[in-house]
């Protein structure tokens, strides 16, 4: 549940979980500070462990989380499905997948997007944003805050 309007909101929290430091770079690289005008600035949140991870996720202020499904030793599908399983109101799950075929594991965990690596910054981008605005009630054309209305 969101209790602050997207008006309110000074900028929007963006977990990216990778063991792989470049991995976490392409992505806040990818999405920069304000992928869109709707939206508030990203605040990125970045974690190269799943029990740093959790510790974030438990605060109960990320707003998304993308997620590498190819992270070593504990995947982002793993930690996907324990988080929609485990947390209240858990907020989007975008996955990082290496294969295409593996795109049912995504399913399985109840991951709300699917990127494949390498990372196609458009692709995120795109699917990052649609994500956020539904979580935050914002509409995509007239850039409004739904929950005024």
């Amino acid at each position: 549940m969101v209790t602050e309007s997207v008006s309110a909101k000074k900028s929007v929290k963006v977990l990216v979980y990778s063991d792989d430091r470049n991995i976490r770079a392409r992505v806040t690289m990818a999405l920069g500070i304000r992928p869109d005008e709707t939206l508030p600035p990203l605040d990125f949140v970045e974690c190269a462990t799943q029990p740093a991870a959790l510790v974030q996720l438990d605060t109960g202020t990320i707003d998304l989380a993308i997620l590498d499904g190819e992270a070593v030793p504990s995947g982002g599908i793993g930690l996907c499905r324990q988080l929609k399983d485990e947390i209240f109101e858990a907020p989007p799950v975008l996955v990082l997948m290496g294969r295409p075929q593996d795109a049912w594991l995504a399913t399985w965990a109840r991951a709300d997007a699917v990127v494949a690596h390498p990372v196609n910054p458009f692709e995120l981008t795109e699917k990052t944003v649609a994500l956020l605005r539904a979580r935050l009630g914002v509409d995509a054309a007239a850039g409004s805050d739904l929950s005024r209305t």
